[in-house]
């Protein structure tokens, strides 16, 4: 029988929705295929589970990672004991669940470059907390890629059979033109078709891409990127053998990749362009995978939900999804070409 995998989940911040949401999730993931190994504070996830009502998962406190346990719906918790549950406000940022969430991801990436654990699932971390830390990082994408020394990532969010991968994400709307420029759109197209192939396991992706300006810029009418930047990225992907189209306007190209099912991902070129599509098609269940880096990283695609944390009522199809798709994306790392 073939080894399980072995999924590492890092807590997120400690006041937010993560640990209620992995307790959830957890109960209803497949231990058939895979081990879990939650990373972050023992009595916080204990007291996720009370706050849930539900004790039916075996929570086992753990130093090591030889010390998994094997039985199903018993899951280790690699104990960083760095939070006074006595004075944790659920709900709010602050410098505690900065330093703290930091530190989960830290030794998560740690595990995952060693290859102690197969993929890492990142719970919701809030950029305000990292920032009062001081951490400076813009999101989880940027820190990552910090923490593994990865030189070109791109976010691809995933809802149902719709998959985004973004050419630029957090920044502002205004500079976004700046950075359209042929390297970084093929970067993009690269990243992507070398994911869908190596761990979707699509042999031949086809990959749309979308234009900057309405209508795709209507031949120069509305703007000159996808003539002078896009297009030629586009040109010198087929010419690498990649299935790459475009530029199509991107009132329509998600359209045609979800409802049509013509493409197998689209790139978008801003962060508002990519996620509006995949937030109507799957607003409970989106997911997020890092392009680029040396290890498998996927999480729910939401924040921490300040709102529900610490009452229970937050939704864990996404952090399901996550698990599931970091499950699968991990055994399919060892079918990698």
């Amino acid at each position: 029988m073939k080894e399980k995998v072995v999924i590492g989940i890092s807590m997120g911040d400690p006041a937010g929705c993560g640990p209620e949401l992995i307790v959830k999730a957890l109960r209803k993931a497949s231990y058939n295929l895979a081990k879990y190994v939650i990373i972050g504070s023992y009595k916080v996830i204990l007291k996720a589970q009370e706050i849930v009502g539900d004790k039916s998962l075996k929570l086992i406190r753990i130093q090591d990672l030889s010390e998994l346990p094997e039985e199903s719906n018993a899951i280790g918790v690699y104990d960083i004991d760095n939070v006074d549950l006595g004075s944790l406000v659920y709900g709010r940022p602050s410098v505690v669940g900065g330093r703290a969430s930091y530190e989960y991801i830290v030794k998560a990436v740690e595990f995952a470059k060693a290859g102690l654990v197969n993929a890492i699932v990142t719970m919701p971390i809030s950029k305000e907390s990292l920032n009062m830390a001081g951490y400076r990082y813009p999101g989880h994408t940027e820190l990552l890629a910090d923490l593994t020394k990865a030189k070109e990532v791109r976010m691809m969010l995933i809802a149902k059979h719709l998959r985004v991968t973004h050419v630029t994400t957090h920044i502002p709307l205004k500079n976004v033109p700046d950075l359209i420029k042929k390297d970084r759109v093929l970067k993009t197209i690269e990243l992507t078709h070398e994911y869908l192939r190596d761990y979707f396991r699509l042999e031949e992706p086809k990959i749309a891409v979308a234009g900057l300006n309405p209508h795709a810029g209507e031949s120069g009418l509305f703007g000159d990127e996808e003539a002078e930047e896009i297009v030629p990225a586009i040109y010198e992907a087929r010419g690498r053998g990649i299935d790459a189209q475009g530029p199509f306007p991107p009132d329509t190209v998600f359209y045609r990749a979800y409802n049509n099912k013509e493409f197998d991902a689209v790139i978008a070129m801003y962060h508002d362009q990519g996620h509006i599509a995949v937030k109507m098609v799957g607003f409970m269940e989106g997911v997020n995978v890092t392009l680029g880096l040396p290890i498998i990283r996927v999480s729910p695609d939401h924040g921490t939900a300040w709102d529900k944390a610490g009452k229970g009522s937050a939704d864990e199809t996404a952090t399901y999804e996550a698990i599931m798709l970091a499950v699968y994306l991990a055994m399919n790392k060892d079918r990698k070409r």
